[in-house]
């Protein structure tokens, strides 16, 4: 028979917990025997002393059993899935779905919505008038079939464990902990039912990870999570120190995303796009190397083939597919604020928390759950790091719902762009690939 006090103890001494008894405090904690402040004291202990690999493979697989399993095996195809840490103007989901769905691969993505600086793939979707994001598990399954994608919100009983144990690392300062930050990704992403998972892990000023050590652990730690689990499992490094693309905030960026999937849009995003796609046909069985997945995700984007399945998902989610033509059917906010340079200078660098921030102020994010979410607003950029602006060119343009709101906005981002009298390089994007068989640096 197990006790929580025993557990805890082992725990902050740092001895190895054996899955049992990781199974016990996860499974009671969800059944309401194993109280708030004992889980609460025990990841704490995690926090100091972390946990081995098949301590955070045990916890991981304990919390994917305490509900719902979703079973993706009837499906044409490899089930594939993708997960961000997070990130300013992160718009990837709705660019790299639809490419990889047009290749062959069939997706059932369950998503989430923004946090704090953080957009949410879902919120993004609502821009699009009519589309729909929650649907029971026979519904996606169905639409999946039929067309081969479709983005929704999890299901209620979908981890219940990391819903119930996230919210109290939340108030409890247990968040920062690699193991329960891997294993609260990883359960979502294994009881979602793929059976290869590619993952981009942030790193830098608007990301979860601001080091890469701090990435590099956590990218590692979530890759040997899924291989323990049978999903073969890779990981993307990418640098988040400016913001992704040029368009932060849910309508702004939904028009981004399509341009995108018309062959066009900001470079960044297509090279990321074709990342994540690459390594995603590869492990997908559907592209023999990683470099003849990059060439079949390119031809996609530019064919249109990508865009007819963005199409495809926005009609059988009922909402209106002309979007994908005119994208003046997306809402628009009524006040657009131009913010100017006041020299010559080369963009050095654009704080993209500072900027994430400003487009949360505006009503684009949210500051807690439940928060009503502004999809007119945010924020667009004209230059990114290593362009050159005259003075008084525009670097960035403020969506607003008021002219005050637009001015406070613009307060906010005067030291978020630095000016430099020399030529800045442009960044570099992808900083390295993890897999099983270790790290290779970009």
């Amino acid at each position: 028979m197990f006790r929580p006090y025993d557990i805890i103890l082992k725990t902050r001494r740092g001895k190895e917990l054996t899955p049992a008894e990781i199974d016990y405090l996860i499974q009671g904690f969800v059944r309401g025997e194993v109280h708030d402040y004992q889980m609460s004291a025990w990841a704490m202990a995690v926090c100091f002393q972390g946990m081995s690999g098949p301590e955070v493979a045990a916890l991981t697989a304990s919390m994917v059993n305490s509900g719902e399993v979703v079973d993706l095996n009837g499906l044409p195809g490899m089930p594939v899935d993708k997960h961000s840490t997070g990130g300013v103007g992160d718009k990837t989901t709705l660019v790299l779905i639809p490419l990889v769905a047009s290749c062959g691969l069939p997706v059932a993505k369950m998503s989430g919505r923004g946090l704090g600086h953080t957009g949410g793939t879902l919120d993004k979707l609502e821009s699009i008038p009519g589309l729909r994001v929650e649907m029971d598990r026979s519904a996606l399954l169905e639409q999946v079939d039929e067309i081969g994608l479709a983005v929704a919100g999890q299901t209620a009983n979908l981890v219940p464990a990391d819903k119930k144990l996230y919210a109290l690392r939340d108030v409890t300062a247990t968040v920062d902990s690699t193991p329960l930050i891997a294993s609260s990704i990883m359960s979502k992403k294994i009881a979602g039912g793929a059976r290869a998972i590619v993952l981009d892990v942030k790193v830098g000023r608007g990301a979860f990870m601001a080091n890469l050590e701090d990435a590099r652990e956590l990218a590692r730690t979530m890759v040997e999570i899924g291989q323990r689990a049978g999903r073969d499992t890779r990981a993307v490094l990418s640098s988040m120190d400016q913001p992704l693309g040029r368009a932060i905030g849910n309508s702004l960026e939904v028009r981004e995303a399509i341009s995108a999937l018309k062959g066009q849009g900001p470079d960044d995003l297509r090279e990321l796009c074709l990342t994540l796609g690459s390594i995603i046909c590869h492990l997908g069985g559907i592209a023999g190397t990683v470099d003849e997945g990059i060439e079949m995700c390119r031809q996609n984007l530019d064919n249109g083939k990508a865009l007819a399945k963005m199409a495809a998902l926005i009609r059988a989610q009922g909402g209106n597919a002309a979007v994908c033509e005119d994208d003046s059917i997306l809402p628009e906010a009524p006040v657009q604020y131009q913010l100017t340079v006041d020299r010559v200078g080369w963009v050095e660098t654009i704080d993209a928390l500072a900027v994430g921030t400003a487009a949360v102020g505006l009503g684009a994010g949210r500051v807690k759950k439940g928060d009503p979410i502004d999809h007119r607003t945010g924020v667009m950029l004209h230059a990114k790091v290593g362009d050159r602006l005259e003075s008084g060119e525009p670097w960035a343009t403020v969506h607003a719902a008021t002219q005050d709101a637009a001015e406070e906005a613009a307060a906010a981002l005067k030291e978020a762009l630095a000016l430099s009298d020399v030529r800045a390089d442009k960044p570099q994007l992808i900083l390295g690939t993890v897999s099983p068989e270790g790290e290779v640096e970009a």
